[in-house]
């Protein structure tokens, strides 16, 4: 950065966060119960918000927002031979490193090649890995772990049969449950909340002073408003690039200055995204400190330039005013330039940084990505110049200089414009997000959408009150004498310090005279009379019954801000109500469809010779409608048993169906085994399952045993 523009952005920094050295003066009036009353309403809706913030970031990685809602094999399906492969289906986009998904076996070894493939076609969202040939029966187990497109880390198991069902010893990698969660998920959502907050404040001050206010730019309030915004989020989206990787990987907090998790973190969509905003908020330094540098000064001149073109009109004429008449032309239109470049500057800046937010989060994923974007984008923009304007109204109110009506007015038209975009906006991305009725009622997401859109109601109520007080204050013979502290001519509270000073200068003389000799103790009798004269033109300011409402209906609004973020901030940790009803579906789904074959024992004895056995059925694949059918014969000794003739016959009771019965065809060269294809099982039920063995031409037997069929 130019050593040019470096000095006016430290200048700012440096009067943003200083504070005055004058001590207050035991004289000095203060009115300690308005601002006891206003004190205690915003700290008990700023620690509302913080608890709120606090249990939604605790509450670990239950708020990823990608969701598996299928996969093959099945969840706690049973399948007859060992797949090739097994594949996640997911709601929305997803990034998966090679070996994020693991299959293990029954002994809990690992069973899969480790590479992951995008299987997904005509915009599904679809991995697989391959697994080793050779798999033998028994239940595997499914464990996989991915980040989602919105920067959220989702991970889970599940388990399949092949065969029949057996015991596992297999356990999933304690790194699943870390994820997103503890210590680091803890921090990462305040961080989240941070920079909400700092791009609000930095938004909504900058574009209050070029929109509503110019002359904003030289108040000490505001310009500490703006750069605490900047620090604000520039800190907190370094925190966020630091705890990216432990977030999304380990979950230990021991990770967070891990180079090689952090160059991974910056390989991602997100991880770029928050590099982008680092860079910006770099051209963002530089226009705060042209704002309250060069525009502010300019601001002075021009003051001082009309007054003394005054003078001069009134003692000279001729050619000496038509040239004082220039050069306040030439200031002026100096000024518009550059008002004109820090606007369009500004507008590029502060949409750059909304797209960091529309690029990773919700926005750019789902459906209509390409249209949620932009909207997004003017979605953040229109909170940031509503609440930070808002905060920026607040300063003035509170610290001066006092706004004046026109300030007020230009403010309240803005703060509607921004309101009907964000109805606008808001109306369509909770069609998109939410879906339905159902959804909105139904998911936590719809519910916090639902507190959202009272809050949002709330503060259009006590801004319609803001504006009443607004139309007071224009039109109240008293309200026109208190402007006077903003209007031309007139010097803000801070200038106030600075004449006294010099006013006090002979009473500083005085005092050496009368034996005060220490010039310490002659500025600081001066600086006590400063602080004394600004509390009494503090006190004249809010003795004016209507600035003194406007200001408690604008801090009740910024206090309402404050739940305000903290309710969008969990919003954006929160599964989509569209997604969450999606995967609802896909459980339904996976509980109402076939567990696999059906397999079904039934001991005979037809009182004979070697008459002792089972018999073993496997009904494929167990469900309404079209079914293969084996059956093995064994003896107590686990070998095949030979039977001349077995039959088989089916009955539903409670449908009054059957007997259906099956032809049988022995399998060759195979001892004790026989099949049959085309079964046509009408519908779902428990069967009854009639098995008649004859090992002998009068050894004979039948035996009943149910069968549900899905």
């Amino acid at each position: 950065m130019p050593s040019t523009t470096r000095a006016p952005f430290r200048a700012a920094v440096r009067r943003a966060v200083g504070r005055s050295v004058a001590p207050r003066s035991a004289t000095a009036p203060r009115s300690a119960a308005p601002r006891s009353t206003a004190t205690r309403v915003l700290l008990a809706l700023v620690t509302g918000a913080v608890a709120l913030l606090g249990v939604l970031a605790t509450a670990g990685p239950a708020g990823a927002h990608a969701a598996l809602t299928g996969s093959d094999p099945a969840k706690g399906s049973v399948v007859r031979g060992a797949p090739e492969q097994v594949t996640l289906d997911f709601s929305e986009g997803v990034a998966m490193s090679d070996g994020a998904i693991r299959v293990l076996d029954p002994r809990g070894q690992r069973v899969d090649t480790r590479k992951v493939r995008d299987t997904g076609t005509a915009g599904k969202v679809q991995r697989a890995v391959s697994l080793k040939p050779g798999l033998g029966k028994g239940t595997y187990t499914v464990a996989w772990q991915a980040v989602s497109a919105d920067s959220h880390p989702v991970s889970g198991a599940f388990t399949f049969s092949v065969g029949k069902p057996s015991k596992t010893s297999a356990t999933v990698p304690q790194q699943d449950k870390d994820a997103g969660g503890g210590t680091v998920g803890a921090l990462y959502g305040v961080g989240r909340y941070a920079a909400y907050a700092g791009f609000v404040l930095l938004i909504g001050g900058a574009a209050f002073v070029l929109v509503c206010s110019p002359r904003a730019a030289s108040s000490r309030a505001v310009q500490r408003l703006t750069v605490t915004g900047w620090t604000t989020l520039a800190a907190s989206t370094l925190a966020l690039l630091l705890l990216r990787g432990p977030y999304t990987g380990s979950g230990r907090f021991a990770d967070v200055l891990d180079l090689g998790a952090l160059k991974d973190a910056v390989a991602t969509k997100p991880g770029a995204a928050l590099v982008s905003r680092l860079l910006l908020l770099a051209a963002a330094a530089l226009f705060v400190s042209v704002l309250f540098g060069a525009y502010a000064r300019r601001g002075g001149e021009e003051t001082a330039q009309e007054q003394t073109a005054q003078a001069e009109q009134g003692e000279t004429a001729g050619g000496d005013a038509a040239q004082g008449q220039a050069a306040q032309e030439e200031a002026a239109r100096q000024r518009r330039d550059l008002r004109y470049g820090l606007s369009v500057g500004g507008t590029v800046v502060a949409a750059g940084l909304a797209a960091t937010w529309a690029m990773a989060e919700h926005a750019s994923t789902g459906i209509q990505a390409g249209v949620a974007m932009p909207v997004d984008v003017l979605h953040l923009l229109a909170v940031a110049l509503w609440l930070g304007g808002l905060a920026a109204l607040f300063c003035l109110l509170r610290w001066g200089p006092a706004p004046t009506g026109t300030t007020v007015r230009r403010f309240s038209r803005l703060a509607f414009t921004c309101v009907t975009v964000l109805a606008a906006t808001g109306l369509y991305q909770s069609w998109r997000q939410v879906g339905s009725w159902s959804a909105l009622t139904g998911t936590s997401y719809g519910q916090l959408l639902i507190v959202k859109v009272l809050l949002v109601g709330v503060l259009v109520s006590v801004g319609w009150f803001s504006r009443r007080w607004t139309t007071r204050l224009t039109e109240s013979p008293a309200a026109a004498s208190v402007q006077g502290a903003a209007v031309p001519g007139r010097r803000s509270p801070e200038s106030v310090t600075v004449r006294t000073s010099a006013r006090s200068a002979p009473e500083a003389r005085a005092g050496q005279e009368a034996g005060t000799t220490d010039p310490v103790r002659a500025a600081q009798l001066a600086r006590q009379r400063a602080a004394a004269d600004a509390a009494r033109e503090r006190q004249e300011r809010e003795a004016d019954p209507q600035r003194s409402g406007l200001r408690r209906s604008v801090l009740t609004e910024a206090a309402v801000a404050v739940v305000l973020l903290a309710v969008t901030t969990a919003l954006t940790g929160t599964e989509p109500g569209r997604t969450e009803e999606q995967v609802r579906a896909a459980a339904d789904a996976a509980r109402s469809a076939p567990g696999g074959p059906v397999d079904v024992k039934v001991p005979f004895d037809t009182g004979g010779p070697d008459g002792k056995g089972t018999a073993e059925l496997e009904i494929d694949p167990g469900s309404s409608g079209d079914n293969n059918l084996e059956l093995r014969t064994t003896g107590p000794s686990g070998k095949p048993v030979e039977a001349p003739e077995v039959k088989i016959a089916f009955t539903l009771p409670a449908k009054d169906l059957g007997p259906l019965s099956v032809p049988l065809k022995p399998v060759e060269r195979e001892k004790g085994h026989w099949k049959a294809t085309g079964l046509q099982l009408p519908m779902a039920g428990k069967w009854k399952v009639a098995i008649t063995v004859r090992t002998s031409d009068i050894d004979q037997v039948t035996k009943t045993t149910t069968a549900t069929i899905g």
